[in-house]
C-alpha cells in the first residue's frame, strides 16, 4: 500500500532555524521540500566530498585490508594526501607518455644524441638530419652535399651539410627534428618514471585500510550538505507591528506520514513552532512511501534498480508486479535446467548469510524465486538444458502438462466443437496461455480502476473497458491463433460466441466513451471524449495491440530454446572424441552462458515492459513519483 501522507507547513523564529532543524533531524519523520541552498559552507562541503570520492576512486576496493577508523577531519587529511599522490602518479604517467611517444618517433634512427650534432657544429660542420623518399633523394642536384646514413626500399636517411648556413628550399620539409635529449637518456627517464609511478601507486594502495573511514566521512558530509541546504534554502520573512523591531520568521513545507502527525504536533507544542497540516492535493508533489508484507517487499530491489516509483495518487502494484514478473521470468527463460542453476546461484549467498547469522538480502531471495519459477515452467513444458524429449527420462516427461509440453509438440489437440483434423498445436496452446495472461493482468488493472471509482458513475467506464478487453481477447484468438477453431461464426450451447465478442467490444466502447471522463456530468464526459475522438478510437486498437504484445513471452522463450538446442547440436558430436571433449565443454558453457545473459536482457526488455507499460497504461499510471526521504540523523 501507499502510506497516507499529510502536507505540513512549519514556522519557527529565524534565529532558531538551525536549532529547529537539529530537533527535526533527531525526530526523523519529515520529508522537507527544499532542494536548493547556497553559501560558502555548502560549497566547501561539496568540494570536500569530491576530494573524498576522488580518494576512494584512487584506492579502489578495500580488499582484505584491516580497516582503521578515522574521524571526518582525519579522513579529509588522508584524502588530501591520497589526492597529492594520485596527482603525482598522473604527472609521472603523463610525462612518461610524452617521452614514450618521442622515443617511438625517433626509434627508426637508432641511438640519437643531440650533443653529437653540436660537436659537429663546433668542428665547423653545420649539418642536419633528413629523411625523404628514395626516388626524390636520387634526383637531388650534385651541389647539395649529403652523407647517406640508411637506405630502405622506400626512403633514405641522410646527413645534410648546410650551404652557407642555410637549408636548400626543396629539403626544408624533410628535415628531421632532433629530440631534446638522447634516446638513452629518454629510456632511463622512462624507467625512472615507471618506478616512481609504481612506488606512488603502492603508497596510495597502503591507504586502502581507510576505505570505510572515507566512506563514513562522505556520508557524514552528505548529512551536513542536507542540513545546510535546508538551513540556507528555508524561506524567511520579517514581521513588524510598526512599533517594535521586525521579527524574522523562517518556514518550510514538507510531508509526513499521517500516523506520525501527532508526534510532530507534540514536538511543535514543546518547541513553540507554528504548524499547519492538511491533506495533499493533486497539485502537490507528494513523495511516495510503500508499505507491504515481507514477501511482496521482495520486489523492491528490482523496482529500485529500475528507478520506478508510483505517484502518490497512483496505485501500489508491488504485489501484482511480483506475481506477474515471476511468471514472465519463468516463461522467458523457459528452461528448468537454467532454473536449477539460478536457484543454486541464489542459494549460496543465502546459506552463507544464514551460517553467519546475518539477514538475508532480499535480492538473493528474489533471484531464488526467479529460479523456482523457471524450474516450474521447465517442468510443465518438459524443457531441460535444451535437450529433446527423447533424451529425457520418462519420470521427468510424466511431470509435464500435455497440452503445453514439448513431449507432445507434434500432436494436434482437438476441442469439442472442432471437426476432424482441426485442432490446436502445442505452440498455439502456449500462445493462448500468453494471451490469457494478458486478459487476466489487464482485467486486474480495470478492476482496480473500478474499485477506486466505485462511488462514481466513472466505474461504468472501467467496466466498459473490461468488456472491450474480453471481446478483443476472442478477436485475437481468432485472428492470431487459429481462425478455424475460434471462428466468428462459432456457436456454443446456442450462444454465438463470435457475435457476443463483437457485441462486447461495441457495448464496452460505448460505456467507456460515455463514462471514462465522468466528473459529475455525463454531457461534459461525452464532450471530453468527442474532443479526443481520435485517441478514443485508437484506444480500441491499442487494446488489441496490448493483448497481442504478450505473445513476446512465447516468442522469446522459443528463441532461447532454439539457441540452447543449437548449442547442444554443435557440441554433441565433439564428445565422441576425447581430444575434442574439452572444446565441447567450453562450447556448452559459453553457449548456454550467453543464452542466459540474453534471457536476462529479454526479461528486462520484455518482461518488465509488460508490467511498466501495458499493465500500467491500463491503470493510467505514469510512474511519476519520488521516494519519501525523511530528514533524519
Amino acid at each position: 500500500m501507499i502510506v497516507p501522507m499529510k502536507k505540513i507547513s512549519l514556522i519557527t523564529l529565524g534565529d532558531k532555524k538551525n536549532e529547529t532543524l537539529k530537533k527535526l533531524r533527531k525526530l526523523g519523520i519529515i520529508h522537507i521540500e527544499i532542494s536548493e541552498g547556497s553559501g560558502e559552507k555548502l560549497n566547501l562541503y561539496k568540494e570536500q566530498i569530491t576530494l573524498l570520492e576522488s580518494a576512494l576512486f584512487a584506492i579502489g576496493k578495500a580488499g582484505d585490508a584491516e580497516q582503521k577508523d578515522a574521524d571526518t577531519a582525519e579522513a579529509l587529511r588522508i584524502a588530501k594526501e591520497i589526492s597529492a599522490l594520485a596527482e603525482e602518479k598522473a604527472d609521472c604517467l603523463s610525462e612518461r607518455g610524452i617521452l614514450s611517444a618521442e622515443l617511438e618517433r625517433v626509434k627508426s634512427w637508432g641511438d640519437l644524441d643531440p650533443a653529437q650534432m653540436k660537436e659537429l657544429s663546433d668542428a665547423g660542420v653545420d649539418a642536419v638530419l633528413c629523411e625523404m623518399p628514395r626516388r626524390e633523394y636520387g634526383a637531388l642536384p650534385a651541389d647539395i652535399t649529403t652523407v647517406t646514413l640508411c637506405k630502405t626500399k622506400a626512403s633514405v636517411k641522410f646527413l645534410l651539410v648546410k650551404q652557407n648556413g642555410e637549408i636548400p628550399p626543396q629539403l626544408c620539409d624533410y628535415v628531421f627534428e632532433l629530440p631534446k635529449t638522447s634516446t638513452d637518456a629518454m629510456a632511463q627517464k622512462i624507467a625512472q618514471l615507471t618506478l616512481r609511478a609504481e612506488e606512488t601507486d603502492k603508497k596510495v594502495s597502503s591507504f586502502s585500510c581507510y576505505a570505510k573511514a572515507l566512506k563514513k566521512a562522505v556520508d557524514a558530509l552528505q548529512k551536513e550538505i542536507e542540513f545546510e541546504t535546508y538551513s540556507t534554502g528555508m524561506e524567511q520573512e520579517k514581521i513588524s507591528d510598526g512599533e517594535n523591531d521586525a521579527l524574522t520568521v523562517a518556514f518550510f513545507k514538507g510531508y509526513i506520514e499521517a500516523e506520525n502527525l501527532d508526534k510532530l504536533k507534540c514536538a511543535a507544542k514543546e518547541n513553540s513552532w507554528g504548524l499547519f497540516a492538511e491533506d495533499p492535493t493533486g497539485e502537490d508533489n507528494v513523495p511516495t512511501k510503500l508499505k507491504n508484507n515481507k514477501f511482496v517487499s521482495l520486489i523492491y530491489p528490482l523496482t529500485d534498480f529500475l528507478g520506478t516509483v508510483p505517484g502518490y495518487f497512483e496505485y501500489d502494484i508491488s504485489g501484482w508486479f511480483l506475481a506477474f514478473i515471476l511468471l514472465f521470468f519463468g516463461i522467458i527463460f523457459g528452461d528448468g535446467g537454467y532454473g536449477l542453476f539460478i536457484c543454486t546461484a541464489a542459494a549460496i549467498p543465502i546459506v552463507m548469510s544464514l551460517i553467519k547469522k546475518k539477514p538475508v538480502a532480499p535480492a538473493f531471495l528474489l533471484v531464488g524465486l526467479f529460479g523456482l519459477s523457471t524450474v516450474l515452467w521447465g517442468t510443465l513444458t518438459c524443457t531441460w538444458f535444451g535437450l529433446s524429449p527423447e533424451q529425457l527420462p520418462e519420470w521427468l516427461k510424466s511431470l509435464s502438462v500435455p497440452v503445453i509440453s514439448n513431449v507432445y509438440a507434434d500432436k494436434l489437440w482437438s476441442l469439442p466443437w472442432t471437426g476432424e483434423g482441426v485442432g490446436l498445436t502445442t505452440a498455439q496452446n502456449l500462445q493462448i496461455f500468453c494471451f490469457t495472461l494478458a486478459l487476466i493482468q489487464l482485467t486486474v488493472a480495470h478492476i482496480k480502476g473500478a474499485l477506486r471509482n466505485r462511488r462514481s458513475l466513472k466505474i461504468l467506464g472501467d467496466i466498459g473497458s473490461a468488456l472491450q478487453l474480453l471481446g478483443i481477447y476472442y478477436v485475437v484468438l481468432s485472428l492470431v491463433v487459429n481462425p478455424q477453431v475460434f471462428s466468428f461464426g462459432l456457436t456454443l450451447g446456442g450462444v454465438p460466441v463470435g457475435t457476443v465478442a463483437i457485441a462486447l467490444v461495441g457495448v464496452g466502447f460505448v460505456m467507456s466513451f460515455v463514462f471514462s471522463n465522468y466528473e459529475g456530468s455525463i454531457i461534459k464526459s461525452i464532450l471530453s471524449s468527442l474532443t479526443n475522438i481520435v485517441s478514443v478510437l485508437l484506444g480500441v486498437v491499442n487494446v488489441f495491440s496490448d493483448i497481442v504484445s504478450y505473445i513476446r513471452l512465447w516468442a522469446v522463450g522459443l528463441a532461447g530454446g532454439a539457441i540452447s538446442a543449437t548449442v547442444n547440436e554443435l557440441a554433441g558430436p565433439l564428445f565422441g572424441n576425447f581430444l575434442f571433449m574439452i572444446l565441447a565443454i567450453v562450447l556448452l558453457v559459453f553457449g548456454h552462458g550467453l543464452n542466459m545473459i540474453l534471457n536476462v536482457l529479454s526479461v528486462i526488455v520484455h518482461g518488465i515492459r509488460l508490467n511498466t507499460l501495458e499493465f500500467s497504461s491500463h491503470l493510467d499510471m505514469s510512474w511519476s513519483g519520488h521516494k519519501f526521504k525523511p530528514f533524519e540523523e
